[in-house]
């Protein structure tokens, strides 16, 4: 029931995440679905509330459950967490509540400090994820997942600059279109990197980036076209994203 519940909340909070889940073998469906389930009752955490202590409290509350899993004693009862014992090991628990800690910057409006403190972040947020998705499904080569990852945050973000800035936060470092195409182009170099050592990710692992599908088209449009970043410009059409996942699915996460 704690894995249906975990699919539940996918499908209702992060609806893309979900249709590469189940595009995904059925067998890396019950380690996807706890971890996608966990990101998004992390990444909701902020913003349920405008009280910053309220945030760090709720913040807090998933990294101690983490550290119950990773000590291997009792833990704390929630559909979620339920799920997540059944598949994170001492590494993962460990690896993800860097994750939580992360998620600290969305609480407040302060900027990324520089360079090293954003590239922190989205390693944290998109790296942390994709890479103990991939672990926990099979072999696979971190440098190569955090690179994919990396592209995959970058996108992430980029499509999520007007309502952040809608909330009073500073998500880049540098917010015109030159700065937009530099980093669009920086992600993309990753994803290229990525893509260079894909056979050093087996198929298991490899159903863990299919949830970054998308994030090609998203950082060539941020290339040549960066207005679109702040337009609230870079969604693909229901139809576009439907046949993005398709060949994503047939043809390889790398395409």
């Amino acid at each position: 029931m704690s894995l249906h519940a975990c699919a539940q909340i996918v499908e209702k909070a992060d609806p893309e995440r979900f249709r590469a889940t189940m595009a995904a073998p059925v067998p890396a469906r019950a380690v996807l679905f706890p971890l996608y389930a966990f990101n998004v009752e992390v990444s909701r955490a902020p913003w349920v509330t405008e009280e910053p202590m309220i945030a760090e409290m709720r913040l807090q509350w998933w990294r101690d459950a983490l550290e119950e899993i990773g000590q291997g004693g009792p833990v704390r009862k929630h559909e979620v967490v339920d799920a997540l014992v059944e598949v994170l090991d001492a590494d993962a628990a460990r690896c993800l509540d860097g994750l939580v800690a992360a998620r600290r910057w969305d609480i407040y409006k302060e900027p990324f400090e520089d360079q090293a403190h954003f590239d922190e972040y989205i390693n944290a947020t998109s790296g942390h994820l994709i890479w103990t998705a991939a672990r926990l499904l099979g072999e696979a080569s971190e440098s190569v997942c955090r690179d994919f990852a990396y592209g995959v945050g970058v996108a992430n973000l980029f499509r999520a600059i007007p309502e952040l800035e809608a909330r009073g936060r500073k998500p880049l470092l540098v917010g015109t279109t030159g700065g937009v195409k530099k980093l669009a182009q920086s992600a993309l170099r990753r994803l290229e990197a990525a893509r260079a050592g894909r056979r050093d990710v087996s198929k298991p692992a490899a159903a863990a980036l299919l949830s970054g599908f998308a994030a090609r088209r998203v950082l060539q449009r941020a290339v040549t076209r960066p207005t679109d970043v702040a337009d609230g410009a870079l969604e693909l059409t229901p139809f576009a994203q439907s046949r993005r996942l398709l060949s994503v699915s047939l043809r390889g996460w790398w395409v």
